[in-house]
């Protein structure tokens, strides 16, 4: 790949000149400066200067025609989260607006210890709201991204792949949110290039080959569109428009098509008509289809239902010279700018202009507020992300209610998607569906211009069997509160009838803690916020039964020396119950939770979990990535975390493939004792191809000393790999 241009601030100051002539340029002049200041030293991976970053962003934010407080925060936009400058000096040196824009863009830096996840998703929640704010926010952050996927070559691999990943399932949809084309097509490219580098390799060359056979039929096309336009005396341009290489390679997948199979894609190459005049699109129109035949169903008018990114253009499919299908794309000069430019080709190049998501007209960001009210109602960070994705995806369908209003949803969207759209109550009680007159299963897949009817009934109620079918976030996210409300009062049931089975073994009634003063102080002592909680709690098995009745009695007795004894032979009894040391695990800051190791995946103190709530015997464990946890109802896990202390012991299964030597089981059994760790299963194999297969299960502290003994084990002459196994 070829060497990167180095920006320099001449660069930009050349290029925010041709857009804002005369404009003020000494506040982005002082940024480059403090900015250098601040990165003296840092060198990219590339071993570039880092401050070439900080100046490729900036001057992609001039290219996008930007105001100068956004370009300044585009070169100060790492110096908070990469140096030791704070966002108070920033706010004091270069104003409120600077300063917002970079703090807006900093990732959350000093988050609890939690998961990959959850951090991924505390700092996408962070972005969206401050984008909602001031869209400048995104648009300093999508330049960034931009400039990192340019230079990704130089990450280790498994960065690039979640980077690319990353960027194509979040950045660039939202790039296609805001309508800025060349910037959602060039990271979809990239991130597929990283993604399938040999797929990327294939398509490229095949296309290449495709686009120089279908030359000569393009410019025959735009001669005669030309000509039809110089007759009817319409001023306008006929352009050849090429799709990009994801796209291509999304069309392949979409029709079960191998690379192979290109020649089938009819649109590779298309012809986009650029006129002056909305009226002239529609007479465009109607010269093209005097000319060729349109094929039914392939006729799109986003002209007059604009997509949800403000983009407009007549789409049209017709069968051209020599009977070849051809895309021709009809707009004007103005739609050409928003479809390339998209948000920033209207409000943000003005001086000093803050645009939020509240005050753009016409719903052109409704999406955005969708999501800034799915980051509130999704607190599970896997939630949130999987949302995410699903609203940022690009594709959806037009659809109307019987009174002719549209909604926008993703393809795919089912009645139940459009009844939650309509309202929560209206999706909650959905008991039938009718599509352009005819009833149609709940689960049916609705197609742009269907007239939707919903059918409501006060007997019906949001089914699980829902969440296999609905498509939008917000139909996902209302029936999982309806059916966790519902599961909440089950278990508050549950854990009623539990309590009082306990407390009458004790000669004591339910009624009669209920009834006590003493009740919602002893649901406090268990860091509970009040004795419903307390009670849903046992149900669900955080707490046992007899911890509670044992309280309740313990306050009884109200002798302050009995109740300290008592508490600690509970405490003794739990921890062997338990059978474990100090080392537990915490939940929203509650320790010594009910808790079990799933025997599944066997995680360890280091490991990376999560906790699955189950009803009567806690929670159990698991790793972050059991494969099991897809089986597992999503509403019941919850983030825990570790909490460390000595002396707590766990058993692992290492697998160690060998060459076949004497010594071997000597060396290894070496290297697992110097970690002070204790064997306590051994089992040998060898092969007929002079290899040797070791099963240990080995006692370990936590998953650091796990990872010192394999390596340890790497480190002998003859190790073909260690691994850690679960069963």
């Amino acid at each position: 790949m070829k060497k990167a241009y180095i920006v320099r601030l001449s660069d930009i100051l050349d290029q925010i000149q041709s857009y804002l002539p005369g404009a003020d340029t000494r506040l982005v002049e002082k940024a480059y400066v403090y900015a250098a200041r601040a990165h003296a030293g840092q060198v990219r991976r590339s071993g570039e200067p880092y401050l070439s970053h900080p100046l490729s962003v900036a001057y992609i934010l001039s290219q996008m025609k930007l105001d100068i407080p956004t370009i300044a925060a585009g070169l100060l936009h790492d110096t908070v989260e990469d140096t030791n400058v704070t966002i108070d000096e920033i706010r004091h040196l270069f104003g409120d607006t600077v300063a917002d824009i970079v703090d807006g863009v900093t990732k959350i830096s000093h988050l609890p210890v939690k998961s990959k996840v959850h951090k991924q998703a505390e700092n996408f929640r962070k972005m969206l709201l401050a984008m909602a704010e001031d869209l400048r926010v995104i648009l300093v952050k999508l330049a960034d991204r931009l400039h990192n996927m340019r230079t990704l070559e130089f990450m280790p691999e498994h960065k690039r792949q979640r980077i690319a990943r990353e960027t194509l399932e979040i950045y660039a949809p939202l790039a296609s949110r805001l309508g800025i084309d060349w910037l959602k097509r060039e990271l979809e490219d990239l991130s597929f290039m990283y993604l399938y580098p040999e797929d990327y390799r294939r398509l490229r060359e095949e296309v290449e080959k495709v686009v120089a056979a279908r030359q000569d039929f393009i410019e025959e096309v735009k001669s005669i569109i030309s000509q039809k336009l110089k007759e009817e005396g319409i001023e306008g341009r006929v352009l050849g428009r090429r799709k990009h290489l994801y796209s291509i390679f999304r069309k392949l997948q979409r029709n079960n098509l191998s690379i192979d199979q290109l020649y089938l894609i009819y649109d590779i190459i298309g012809l986009r008509v650029i006129v002056k005049q909305i009226k002239e699109c529609y007479q465009v129109l109607g010269i093209v289809h005097s000319l060729w035949k349109p094929i039914p169903g392939r006729f799109k008018d986003y002209i007059n239902l604009p997509k949800p990114n403000m983009y407009q253009s007549l789409h049209t499919t017709v069968i051209g010279p020599g009977g070849r299908q051809m895309e021709i794309q009809i707009r004007t000069e103005d739609m050409d700018r928003v479809a390339n430019e998209g948000i920033a080709a209207h409000w943000l190049y003005k001086e000093d202009k803050i645009i939020s998501a509240s005050s753009v007209k016409n719903g052109q960001l409704d999406w955005l507020a969708r999501l800034v009210e799915l980051q509130k109602e999704l607190q599970n960070p896997r939630d949130f992300i999987e949302s995410l994705r699903m609203d940022l995806f690009p594709e959806e369908v037009y659809v109307f209610t019987p009174q002719g209003d549209i909604k926008v949803l993703p393809r795919g969207s089912t009645p139940i998607d459009f009844a939650y759209a309509i309202h929560t109550e209206v999706g909650h009680h959905c008991a039938r569906a009718k599509v352009n007159g005819r009833l149609v299963p709940l689960d049916y897949e609705l197609q742009t211009g269907d007239i939707v009817e919903i059918v409501t009934s006060s007997q019906q109620k949001p089914s699980r069997d829902w969440l296999k079918f609905v498509k939008t976030s917000r139909a996902k996210s209302r029936i999982k509160q309806w059916l966790k409300q519902e599961e909440k009062q089950r278990i508050f049931a549950a854990g009623r009838e539990i309590l009082d089975r306990e407390f009458r073994k004790v000669k004591l009634t339910l009624s009669a803690f209920l009834d006590d003063e003493r009740a919602e102080e002893i649901a406090r002592s268990f860091s509970f916020k009040d004795v419903d909680e307390l009670i849903i709690a046992v149900g669900y098995g955080k707490i046992t039964p007899q911890q509670l009745v044992r309280r309740y009695l313990l306050e009884q007795k109200k002798d302050e020396k009995d109740i300290e004894a008592e508490e600690k032979e509970i405490l003794q009894r739990k921890r062997k119950y338990h059978q474990r040391g100090p080392e537990t695990v915490s939940v929203e800051g509650t320790k010594d939770v009910l808790f079990h190791l799933s025997k599944c995946c066997k995680p360890l103190p280091g490991d990376e979990v999560v906790g699955y709530i189950t009803r009567g015997r806690g929670i159990t464990i698991h790793r972050a990535d059991c494969p099991n946890l897809e089986n597992l109802d999503p509403d019941r896990l919850i983030d825990i975390k570790w909490e460390t202390g000595d002396g707590a012991s766990y058993t692992a299964r290492i697998w160690v493939i060998t060459v076949d030597r004497k010594g071997m089981l000597a060396s290894i059994s070496g290297a697992i004792s110097a970690t002070e760790a204790n064997i306590l299963e051994a089992e040998l194999k060898t092969t007929q191809d002079k290899k040797a297969l070791f099963n240990f299960v080995v006692e370990v502290s936590n998953k650091a000393h796990l990872d010192r003994i394999m390596n340890n084990l790497r480190q002998i002459e003859g190790v073909i790999r260690v691994e850690r196994r679960f069963a």
